[in-house]
């Protein structure tokens, strides 16, 4: 009697484990550690080489995506669209960026987590949905924008790993914004 029971908690504790796999119980928890920079990696015949840059600070056009729900991001967390979230292609994951909307000054904090975009142009970050809403150009389905690198404050990470939005920030004063357009213009974008 006693295996019988055994055998019948076993039989349910494998069925659990096999059902939590199909619904995607494989996918990496979010966090910060470790930080994976990545080996070069070859996309449509361009190579990649994922670097650490503390100092990363560049001007170009984000886009967004979010079709992708539930899918598996390169860190090998589960994408949700909804989340602040961003695709580089080398920056190391995971990544934070200050993003700011050259049209408008909005600025967001997001986290990278995935790799992209893998178009040729000034395009050097893909936004995830809500990240595009956050940053105001969701509408427009891409923008102008400032991508650098940032260290927020843990509490901002806490939230941004948790799908919610760091604390907002100032907005950039329009003779800053005029100076990055004019830069923008400058590099022929």
């Amino acid at each position: 009697m006693r295996d019988l029971a055994r055998a019948r908690i076993g039989g349910a504790a494998m069925a659990t484990l096999m059902l939590s796999a199909c619904a995607g119980g494989n996918f990496r928890p979010v966090s910060d550690t470790p930080t994976v920079i990545g080996r070069p990696y070859v996309v449509r015949g361009t190579t990649y080489v994922p670097a650490a840059d503390p100092t990363y600070d560049m001007l170009g056009y984000a886009s967004w995506y979010g079709s992708e729900s539930g899918n598996r991001t390169a860190r090998g967390e589960r994408f949700r669209p909804g989340w602040i979230t961003a695709a580089h292609t080398t920056l190391p994951l995971p990544t934070y960026v200050e993003v700011t909307a050259l049209a408008t000054g909005r600025r967001i904090i997001v986290r990278v987590n995935d790799r992209g975009p893998f178009v040729r142009g000034p395009r050097i970050i893909d936004l995830s949905r809500g990240a595009a809403e956050q940053l105001g150009i969701k509408a427009q389905g891409h923008a102008a924008v400032r991508v650098r690198r940032v260290e927020p404050s843990e509490e901002d990470r806490e939230r941004l790993r948790h799908g919610k939005p760091a604390r907002d920030l100032p907005p950039v004063p329009e003779p800053v914004l005029q100076n990055l357009r004019g830069q923008l213009a400058a590099a022929g974008y």
